[in-house]
């Protein structure tokens, strides 16, 4: 599958997703159920580890609400054009750039154990080369807090989907999972 059609592939499939979101968003709901909420709360069972303090949840809220409303902006300038499609990974750093400016956090992606799809996509510092290893090994993530900056790389899997571009997965198939890393930094006062 060539990175055209794999482009294409995405695009449309995210496209459609959202159509299909929107579209069971803005259905009315069934004539025997119209006393009922139109937006019910799932319920979640809560770890005593879940609760936080007013404080740290005021904050989390703000963080999630700016999270949100970017994504919802970068999917409606991104995804709903005529002219061409972009991948979702690729949309993604537009939120990267809007949050940075709201919240003065980084975010970007590094490769893990497939190739780079951009050059900016390398591991750059240390941290970045230690965590991709530590991530390629089977770890979920790698932190550090270093020169004023809490710093975290998570693990990202790659599916099916993401693997044909990502690697040379149509001549060779690989066994072993792959994973691309999201690199996040926010500034931290010194302790």
């Amino acid at each position: 599958m060539n990175s055209r059609f794999c482009t294409i592939l995405c695009a449309v499939a995210a496209a459609t997703g959202v159509m299909f979101v929107t579209l069971s968003l803005c259905a009315e709901p069934p004539s025997d159920v119209t006393n009922q909420p139109k937006h019910k709360q799932t319920s979640v069972p809560i770890k005593p580890s879940d609760r936080m303090s007013v404080a740290a949840a005021r904050e989390r809220a703000k963080l999630m609400h700016d999270i949100y409303d970017s994504t919802l902006d970068v999917m409606h300038r991104r995804f709903f054009r005529r002219e061409q499609s972009v991948l979702p990974a690729r949309a993604m750093e537009d939120i990267f750039a809007e949050m940075a400016s709201k919240t003065s956090t980084q975010a970007r992606w590094i490769s893990v154990n497939t190739k780079a799809m951009s050059i900016h996509h390398e591991p750059e510092t240390e941290f970045e080369k230690q965590a991709a290893k530590v991530i390629a090994a089977g770890k979920a993530d790698f932190e550090l807090v270093e020169k004023g900056y809490y710093q975290r790389v998570g693990r990202i899997s790659l599916g099916g989907g993401c693997v044909g571009c990502h690697t040379d997965q149509f001549a060779s198939p690989s066994t072993s999972p792959k994973f691309a890393g999201l690199v996040i930094r926010i500034p931290v006062n010194d302790e």
